[in-house]
């Protein structure tokens, strides 16, 4: 069953590079290794890699409470598709009535409002009933995959953040509207972070966490070695690596978001599955792929699938603007190959010294 991480914002894959002697070397009893386990989350993957000493029966603990908490973030609270979710009680309450929400969903609208502001609208949890219209959701499609104005404008009258009413100190929400809130676009990356303080309590140093493309990083592989990503060629293909950047041991987020897996084209016209809630649309500017790194992977997440509707130049001057680490990749207009963009903070990952 396809999950709600599938509804509007398709992430782009970060390949993780490790060095192979890395799983052909047989440790000891006592030797510093990377120990790796995953499953299924969210309608994707995940992936988890510590640096510890060799210790089976930890792991088999820790693989359990990690796949544990990454089911109830999804099944009982983010997904659109569990019929027993705190999201799926949300979008079926009635309008101007309070409701008492857990820690973890008041934290994910608070952070979801406060970019939503940042990037003055261009990330919107609320979008979703536009996405699903343009055919990028799991309703059914339309006959006319193409929605005429007048029925974007009816749905358009539904959609908008300005209808939450969120007390984050009460853990209280009020909709003004009837919104539907889909939590695609950051409930991933507010997972990994999960992962990520579950680690830093459980006293790993080292660590690589992966659900669905967006990441935390922390420490260093076995031999003091960095962890090395790779940022993926945004192209319809089987994955390339078009560059790579250099975690350096520092702790860091990263999510990345893409225009190039999910999409159509009809009549000699490409649609994107990056719906502008600004104008109901799929947006039309050249921005194929964008990475960010931060030190919260949701707050990546959200950024990076902003940054998409935004497009190059004003994802760009926003990323710069806040002092973030971002990093553009645009489709050339008259010619094949892509060009890139980032920002200095990105510049100090793409290098190793």
């Amino acid at each position: 069953m396809k999950e709600f991480l599938k509804r509007h914002s398709a992430s782009v894959s970060v390949l993780v590079i490790l060095l192979v002697s890395l799983y052909f070397w047989q440790p000891g009893p006592n030797a510093i290794a990377i120990t790796e386990f995953g499953g299924a989350t969210m309608g994707t993957s995940y992936s988890v890699k510590v640096v510890e000493e060799s210790s089976s029966s930890s792991v088999d603990l820790l693989a359990r409470e990690v796949s544990e908490i990454l089911r109830v973030l999804d099944k009982e609270v983010m997904s659109t598709y569990s019929e027993d979710s705190e999201l799926t009680a949300i979008n079926a309450a009635p309008i101007n009535e309070q409701i008492m929400l857990s820690g973890a969903m008041s934290d994910v609208l608070s952070l979801a409002l406060e970019i939503n502001a940042l990037t003055d609208g261009a990330f919107d949890v609320t979008v979703g009933p536009l996405v699903n219209r343009w055919g990028f959701g799991p309703e059914q499609r339309h006959q006319s995959r193409i929605p005429d104005q007048a029925e974007i404008d009816a749905i358009a009258a539904r959609v908008g953040s300005q209808y939450l009413d969120l007390d984050a100190t009460a853990a209280t929400l009020v909709k003004r509207a009837d919104v539907y809130i889909d939590l695609s676009g950051i409930a991933k990356g507010y997972a990994v972070d999960q992962l990520a303080h579950y680690l830093d309590e459980r006293g790993y140093a080292s660590y690589f966490i992966e659900v669905g493309g967006e990441l935390r990083i922390k420490g260093y592989k076995p031999g003091e070695q960095t962890w090395v990503p790779a940022i993926e060629t945004p192209a319809d293909t089987a994955p390339q690596v078009h560059n790579i950047f250099y975690a350096k041991g520092e702790s860091i987020a990263v999510a990345g978001s893409g225009d190039y897996r999910n999409y159509f084209d009809l009549d000699g016209v490409h649609y994107s599955h990056e719906i502008d809630p600004a104008t109901g649309r799929p947006v039309t500017h050249n921005l194929a792929a964008v990475y960010v790194i931060d030190a919260s992977a949701a707050r990546a997440d959200a950024l990076a699938t902003a940054f998409m509707v935004l497009g190059t130049q004003r994802g760009f001057e926003l990323a710069r603007s806040i002092g973030l680490a971002a990093y553009f990749i645009s489709k050339r207009e008259a010619q094949e190959g892509f060009d890139d963009l980032y920002t200095s903070q990105f510049a100090h990952y793409l290098s190793i010294d």
